[in-house]
């Protein structure tokens, strides 16, 4: 029987230091992309997903990502008064059910899989999900949800996957490859950041997974993997040959926003898909940018 997707793990402790000055006293999940926050996102995508159960696991500084999914009762009684309905409704999709977001410390930033293993209580026997928020999914079917629907035909893990350069391999976890129908890839190893020339193949594993509560256990082992750091990847290599594993090649676009170019990327996109805004933002771009036969130059222009 494949238990019901209902918990969603959020790795929120990064210092965010790719961002300083500007997240100096701000959580870099608490960077709007257009007008809502990358964590606000990220609940949206869990929530289109089916999930119920929200646990951040959060450091020092963190306090605003709580915050955020409270009730500020003063602001919605200013708004009510006056009849700003239009931002009221905003308000709403930060609202949370009362006992179903809770966080976690991490003390120590020990790697991301010793931050999904802070979440050991919350996540109990069920299969859940984890998210990174720097990770924002541009896709008509929010990536979670695509990730989900595998997961009730499959049963065990699945993770979100993507071709990247074989030169950038070391960056991220690589999928060692099975079947693949094009779509859904059988996972038959993984390797956290290998070298270009060690690589098992060029699929990526991005910031969207489907886990078995099998993986705590491997990762409450504290082994060291790539950087010195307790690897999530390396926990849920542990499962493989035990339990289904598939890579999903998701549909959409990602973006890197714990990147500057990604994140300046993402707010371009985000914009351009919203109709209050796209001729604008198409009107504005054109002050900065020629097309040309030979593609499209930046141009440096005196602003006034």
């Amino acid at each position: 029987m494949i238990k019901p997707l209902r918990k969603v793990v959020l790795p929120v402790a990064g210092l965010g230091t790719r961002f300083l000055p500007a997240t100096k006293a701000t959580a870099k999940e608490m960077l709007p992309v257009v007008d809502k926050p990358l964590i606000q996102y990220a609940i949206e995508e869990a929530r289109a997903a089916g999930i119920e159960q929200f646990c951040m696991v959060t450091g020092r500084g963190k306090t605003a990502l709580v915050e955020h999914f409270d009730i500020a009762f003063e602001l919605e009684a200013a708004l009510r008064e006056r009849n700003k309905s239009d931002a009221l409704e905003l308000l709403r999709d930060t609202h949370v059910e009362p006992g179903s977001l809770v966080t976690m410390r991490q003390q120590v930033p020990q790697g991301l899989g010793h931050a999904v293993w802070c979440a050991r209580a919350f996540v109990g026997d069920e299969p859940f999900a984890v998210m990174l928020p720097d990770d924002l999914v541009l896709a008509e079917t929010p990536c979670l949800r695509q990730l989900a629907d595998v997961y009730r035909d499959t049963g065990g893990n699945v993770v979100a996957v993507t071709e990247v350069p074989r030169e950038q391999t070391n960056r991220y976890g690589i999928l060692r490859v099975g079947k693949d129908d094009g779509r859904l890839v059988e996972v038959q190893g993984l390797v956290e950041k290998p070298a270009p020339k060690d690589a098992p193949s060029n699929l990526s594993i991005i910031g969207r997974y489907v886990l078995m509560p099998e993986v705590i256990g491997h990762l409450a082992r504290m082994e060291r993997g790539a950087g010195g750091e307790i690897q999530l990847t390396d926990g849920m290599a542990k499962l493989i040959g035990h339990q289904p594993f598939h890579g999903l090649r998701y549909e959409g676009h990602r973006f890197d926003c714990g990147d500057k170019i990604g994140f300046l990327e993402a707010q371009i996109a985000y914009a351009l898909k919203r109709p209050d805004m796209a001729a604008a933002v198409r009107s504005f771009l054109g002050r900065y940018v020629d097309r040309s036969d030979t593609g499209v130059r930046a141009v440096a222009r005196e602003t006034v």
